[in-house]
């Protein structure tokens, strides 16, 4: 069997310009990077397709494969004569080199160039840690030199795209030196990786330029000396930032290994971000083609979620189904079983884990109200039996669950898969929210914590309380609230797997982010920093004196 990066190294993609006019895109609108890649620079936008979300159970070690199914359902989709396009999320290099890896998908269901999206693509994610940094670096000049504006506490936080948990607290000396009329400090910092910072949330929720310069300006650097806000356009930071962003905004095109069209842009990770690629790519990719499958981090509780109840809200979208992935490794794994013996047919382990996978399509069906699908990636290990009791337990919920074969078969594979989608895509159905915008902070926690997560309700620090009383006394209210806490767990205790009941999330910190227009709810022990494993994967990873790569997936 090939490996991800040697079945993607003997694809011969097509010319990407050939790829823009199967979505009628002219060469004209196209900003070319190399052959096999482009940006998409549309002066209107008309969004009217089919949206087919991709969501999945709650991560496990087994991995469940979202983007595989997701490039696998597109493939399936355009087998079946559809024009269709994929928009997907631009992967970190911090996931890359560290355990989770890539995210272009796997095995025959991958977009291309697979090497060049995993690791720099076309600079997004660097112009985004620039434009970051930029503010911070002025936030700094600013105290030192005078401090005009009177910033007393600094909230924004300097950021790198790679996992480095040596950078989660660090102390920074400002020496004034001789410089006239400058005062030396020190203050504590913490850096956050690129994917949770308020910039990459701010590119990725911006429809046009106009829209972004303005939600740069907008972002809260901290507060003055009165207790007020002090926002990046106060220190005319936004002009610059903005222009470090004028091509990172545009969509980037690309490929399956079956030639079908791909938007790969944005990529905010779920678990402490809101885990969905850019507006701008879905408007685009729903204004050129007829369906579009797009999807969300980690599991629904986190990237469906934040789809549904923020995305949708800003955007003005919604999905016309929800397909949820899971495997049978992985729900044996949530059901308690030694991930040494997941090849082993285990029906004790198999029931005990499905509790998952049914709260996540309880969640679609009854709480947003959406056509469900479930979608099981298929191992040659899957015994009957065990594929016989998933089918029995979603239809005994009412969803349809279907068995892909897309790792290994690409769009063949998930032909079945694209059948059922394209029928409950014409079924009528209505979002509703797990929350209401309108209600307090505190409520719109717990009413996603009951709603989605199936707990009692949060427990909040007093000095989470503190910035929540000081939020709403400034008149912050009528924003959606994202949850950072554990991708592995529907608590925030990333041990209680399956379905746990009976808990609270613990709410440690509220951040306010006014450039994106959420707010954010730090629960548990979630790092906006993530580290590396014992054995990251750059460990593995490699290249020869001929520039063939390995080990990257």
């Amino acid at each position: 069997m090939l490996s991800d990066i040697e079945i993607a190294e003997n694809c011969k993609p097509q010319d990407i310009r050939k790829i823009a006019k199967k979505l009628g895109i002219k060469e004209k609108d196209l900003e070319l990077y190399g052959s096999d890649k482009a940006k998409i620079n549309l002066e209107k936008v008309n969004p009217k397709s089919k949206l087919i979300l991709v969501t999945a159970i709650n991560p496990t070690a087994s991995g469940e494969g979202k983007t595989t199914v997701s490039i696998g359902l597109a493939d399936g989709m355009s087998k079946l004569g559809k024009k269709v396009c994929l928009a997907l999320r631009e992967p970190s290099l911090g996931p890359v080199f560290g355990i989770k890896g890539g995210a272009a998908g796997g095995g025959y269901a991958q977009v291309v160039p697979m090497a060049d999206i995993n690791l720099h693509f076309t600079g997004d994610l660097h112009a985004i840690t620039a434009a970051n940094n930029l503010l911070c670096a002025m936030i700094d000049n600013h105290i030192l030199r005078g401090n005009v504006l009177g910033i007393k506490e600094v909230y924004f936080r300097r950021c790198m795209d790679m996992n480095d948990r040596a950078l989660r607290d660090i102390t920074l000396h400002n020496p004034a030196g001789n410089m006239k009329g400058c005062v030396s400090y020190d203050r504590t910092e913490g850096f956050e990786i690129t994917a949770a910072s308020e910039v990459m949330a701010v590119l990725c929720l911006a429809t046009d330029l106009k829209d972004l310069k303005k939600r740069l300006g907008d972002i809260v650097v901290g507060l003055n000396g009165n207790g007020d806000f002090v926002r990046a356009r106060e220190l005319k930071a936004d002009g610059a930032m903005a222009t470090l962003l004028k091509d990172a905004i545009k969509p980037n095109l690309v490929q399956t290994l079956e030639g079908t069209p791909a938007l790969v842009h944005g990529g905010p990770f779920a678990n402490i971000a809101h885990g969905c690629n850019s507006i701008r790519a879905t408007y685009t990719a729903m204004s050129l083609a007829d369906y579009t499958v797009t999807e969300a981090g980690f599991g629904a509780d986190l990237g469906a979620e934040k789809f549904l109840d923020t995305k949708c809200r800003i955007a003005g979208i919604e999905p016309d189904c929800v397909v949820v992935v899971a495997t049978v490794k992985a729900l044996k794994l949530h059901g308690g079983a030694d991930k040494s013996t997941l090849t082993e047919e285990n029906l004790t382990a198999l029931n005990a884990g499905l509790p998952n996978l049914l709260k996540h399509v309880e969640n679609i069906k009854n709480v947003y109200k959406k056509p469900c699908i479930v979608a099981m990636n298929r191992f040659f290990t899957d015994t009957q039996a065990e594929i016989d009791a998933v089918l029995q337990a979603c239809k005994d919920a009412g969803a349809t669950a279907v068995f892909t074969d897309v790792f290994l078969k690409g769009g063949e594979g998930g032909k079945e898969l694209a059948k059922t989608v394209l029928e409950e895509c014409e079924k009528q159905s209505k979002l509703e929210f797990a929350y209401d915008l309108n209600d307090g902070i505190c409520k719109k926690v717990e009413d996603i914590v009951k709603n989605v997560y199936g707990g009692d309700g949060a427990e909040f620090t007093e000095e989470a309380l503190a910035k929540i009383g000081n939020m709403e006394s400034k008149g912050i209210k009528g924003l959606p609230v994202i949850i950072a806490k554990t991708q592995y767990s529907l608590s925030d205790d990333a041990k209680k797997l399956s379905r746990p009941n009976g808990f609270k999330i613990k709410v440690r910190d509220i951040i306010y982010k006014g450039g994106a227009g959420f707010l954010v709810a730090v629960a548990g022990e979630i790092m906006l920093m993530p580290g590396l494993s014992k054995t990251p994967s750059a460990e593995h990873i490699d290249i020869d004196g001929n520039g063939n790569i390995t080990g990257l997936s």
